[in-house]
């Protein structure tokens, strides 16, 4: 008995629940007007970032077939009577792929670079718009147990004008807690109400 109840507390001792559930850490954008009334965007969204760098890629091509880009060469394709080319085309990274109705958006924020470059593709209109962000990034330790998080702090942020009016930061520290950190404001090319 005495041995049961030893080893049941130093079984809770060695566990802690004081490690935060919602611990993703992401940057949060809300959408208004360029009045700064809280809109929805109607249509759909994608957002990528450039990374730096290149990669090679594999594009084969029939008459009368669809265009297939692959990031490994596959011979099946010549085989079949395909063209093969290679490129080189930007690293980039869809984050955010046709987001419907979006009012708000949270993105990942890259860890070791010091600035991150989103481009905003929209379904309504064949413009983009480009939005750099200038951060730091830093590691955050809640508890020993609970492993390092990377914590980011917003210094500048820029945006072309395709659909954007303008753009601010509201809150300059992005953690795990959810706050609004980017304003964006449209012009009205997109639409969206609320």
């Amino acid at each position: 008995m005495i041995l049961s109840v030893a080893s049941a507390l130093i079984l809770t001792g060695c566990y802690s629940n004081n490690c935060p559930l919602e611990n993703v850490v992401l940057c949060n954008y809300k959408f208004l007007d360029a009045a700064g009334n809280p809109i929805q965007y109607t249509g759909s969204l994608t957002v990528s970032t450039l990374m730096p760098g290149y990669k090679t890629v594999y594009i084969y091509r029939k008459l009368g077939n669809v265009t297939v880009t692959k990031d490994r060469q596959d011979s099946t394709y010549i085989e079949q009577g395909y063209t093969e080319t290679i490129a080189q085309h930007r690293n980039d990274t869809i984050l955010l792929n046709n987001k419907s109705g979006a009012s708000s958006i949270s993105i990942p924020m890259s860890y070791f670079n010091g600035a991150d470059t989103l481009v905003f593709a929209y379904s309504n209109i064949s413009l983009r718009d480009t939005i750099k962000i200038q951060h730091d990034s830093y590691p955050h330790v809640e508890l020993p147990e609970c492993g390092t998080y990377r914590y980011h702090t917003l210094k500048s942020v820029a945006a072309t004008d395709a659909s954007i009016d303008h753009i601010e930061i509201a809150n300059p520290y992005v953690n795990y807690e959810g706050q609004t950190n980017i304003n964006i404001y449209f012009n009205g090319i997109v639409g969206g109400e609320e």
